[in-house]
This record gives structure tokens, sequence and C-alpha cells, in this order.
């Protein structure tokens, strides 16, 4: 029998840490394709678990279920406060997909999904598509994501975006008291999957936008365009720009952190991002600044909505309806911090807690 090391670090994480209460994580392995999968399932009480599927190089197996748990996690709070039916789940595959990524290898992962028998739904996420999904979909009824010809929704950066948007909108509304962002800057980091349809909305609105990526051909697909977009080297020079009225990460979690936020010129902070908060107290030291912080899961909850209803039947315009509805629940949210006294990340996860806690005991 070979010794599994780091096992008890594995089991200690899952049971005994922050990022613990999970109702079920499932460790998966196909030997012949090269898979290695985490299925984390938070919270099941509103519903069977849905959160798309993470295609990822992990520098460990450790670091790929730590960030299995924080974003199955943030799917709970996310689908309880988009009003979804649904509880959180998330999955990561460990690897480079653009070197590891096979038909054969996301057909055997889409058997390990329906080994679940429905108590998780998977999507796409970071480093998987609508074409992924097709297949996944191949060996299974619980993957949501796929391709109009096969049923599905197809792209839900749309709705994301549109989300993020709405959010925007209703912070502008509470600081501001005008929900428009005409003559706003409004600075995107990451012009990718969702932060390109966020560029769109913000330009036809008449906003300035300032943007950075580090992918080349991203930034060219936005400039070539939207001339009169700026861009900036990198992050940290996004964050310094002078005047800037609205920052918006829409890359990888951990974007508001104890180096960002002191630097931060920005007066409103809205993304696309899952997990911007690096740690626990950032919300307070945001709030202290006098930053107005948008919880992400609330904002960019618009693909999700858009995923969910697939299993309904697809309708684009009931889901952007739904969509559009992130502008009040934003609002809501300022609303409960201030009468709180709390900041707006604490009375969005007061909220969800409610709707969960509600329907355990129902």
């Amino acid at each position: 029998m070979t010794d599994v090391t780091g096992a008890p670090d594995v089991l200690h994480t899952l049971f005994h840490s922050e990022q613990g209460g999970h109702e079920q994580v499932v460790l998966c392995q196909d030997r012949p394709t090269g898979l290695k999968a985490v299925i984390a399932l938070h919270n099941t009480a509103l519903g069977p678990a849905l959160g798309g599927t993470r295609f990822y190089p992990y520098a460990s197996e450790a670091e790929a279920i730590a960030d299995a748990l924080n974003l199955s996690r943030g799917m709970s709070y996310k689908n309880a406060m988009a009003g979804l039916d649904h509880g959180g789940g998330k999955a990561v595959i460990i690897g480079d997909p653009e070197k590891i990524k096979t038909e054969d290898l996301l057909l055997a992962y889409g058997r390990f999904v329906a080994s679940l028998g429905g108590r998780y739904v998977t999507a796409c996420d970071v480093g998987t598509y609508v074409a992924d999904m097709d297949v996944v979909a191949r060996t299974n009824q619980w993957t949501t994501g796929r391709s109009p010809e096969n049923g599905g929704a197809g792209d839900s950066s749309v709705l994301t975006a549109f989300g993020v948007f709405q959010g925007m909108r209703a912070s502008a509304q509470t600081l501001w008291g005008d929900p428009s962002l005409r003559d706003r800057t409004v600075g995107v980091a990451g012009v990718g999957k969702v932060g390109h349809y966020l560029v769109e909305h913000l330009i036809t609105d008449g906003a300035r936008v300032v943007i950075t990526d580090v992918r080349e051909e991203s930034v060219r697909r936005i400039t070539e365009k939207f001339p009169q977009v700026t861009v900036v080297a990198d992050t940290d020079a996004l964050i310094r720009v002078e005047g800037l009225d609205i920052y918006a990460p829409c890359a990888l979690g951990g974007a508001l952190n104890d180096v960002t936020v002191p630097q931060l010129t920005a007066a409103i902070v809205c993304g696309a991002a899952n997990n911007q908060l690096a740690h626990p107290g950032i919300e307070k030291d945001l709030e202290a600044r006098g930053i107005l912080y948008a919880p992400d899961y609330v904002v960019n909850a618009g693909g999700v909505i858009q995923v969910a209803d697939e299993l309904h039947g697809f309708d684009f315009d009931r889901c952007k309806t739904k969509a559009a509805k992130i502008f009040d629940t934003t609002l809501e949210i300022f609303a409960r911090a201030k009468s709180d006294g709390i900041p707006p990340a604490a009375a969005a996860d007061r909220i969800a807690e409610q709707r969960m806690d509600g329907a355990r005991r129902g």
C-alpha cells in the first residue's frame, strides 16, 4: 500500500478550516486520460448544486482543493442572492487546458458528474468553453452552458457582463444619486470572456474606459472596435489612474488585497471576478477608505441565471429580465449595509444566509 503524503492536511482543509462545512467533496481520477479533478458541493438546501468547471494548471493538488472549496462556497451565496432554487457547487480540473484537454478527458469528467445523480449541475468557467460542455453533456444530463445547437444557452458571459453593468449602475445611484455612467471613468482589468462585453455596455452608456489585460489579442480586440479606449500596462497602473471613478476586476480572484486597496483611486469597486476579497477584513479596509464595494457574487450572477434557465428550456429574454434585477438586489444590499452599520459584503452574506437557513428549516 502506498502512503498518501499530505492526506492529513487535505482532511483538515475539508473538515476543520474556515473553508469547511461542505456537504460533499469528490476527488476524481481517470488514469487513461490523465484526468484529475475535484467536485465540491457546499450547500444544497435550496436545490441541486450549480456551478462551473474550472480547468487550470494549479501548482499543487492542495491548491486545487482549496480553490474548489472557496468557489463552491461562493456559488451557494451567489445562487441564493440570485433567487435561484440551487445550492452551491464547483469543480476544478487540474492541468493546463492548452496541453492536456482532450475529448476523452472531458467525457471521463462527465461520467464523474453523472455519478452524483443530479446533486451537481455543471457549466463553463475559466479554461472551459461551450464546446467543452457539449462534450461533457454526452455522458450526463446535468450539464449547462451548452451550444444552442445542442439545446443550450451558449456563452453565459453575455449576461454576466450585463449583470455587472447593472451592479455598477446601482453603485452609481447609491454614491452619486444617478445610475448613468456617462462621463465616468471606469477601469476594467481583464477584457476576455466577460470584460469585453462589459466594455461595450460602458461605451454605449457614455463612460470613459481604461483597460488592461495580460493577453495582447484581448486588448487588440477592444481597441480595434473602440479606439477611444485607453490602455495601460498592467493592473498596478490601472488602479492608480488619476480620476478613476470605478474599478472593475474581471480576471482571477484576490484582486482586492493589502497591497492594492491602499493604492485604489476609484470610489467604487464593481467587477466580474470571483472571490475578489483576498481575505476577511479587506471589506472593512475598503469601507474605511470610503470605497463602495459591490459584492462580486451578487453582481456577476447573470451567467448563473442564464445557465440555470437551460434546465427549464432556455429563453434569453426571460433570463435578461432576471439579470436586470441585479440592479435592485445591489441597491437592497447597500441599504441593508447602511441600516445594519456593516460593509456591503457582510450585508450580502447575511441576506444569502437567511435564505439558505430558511430553506433548510423548511
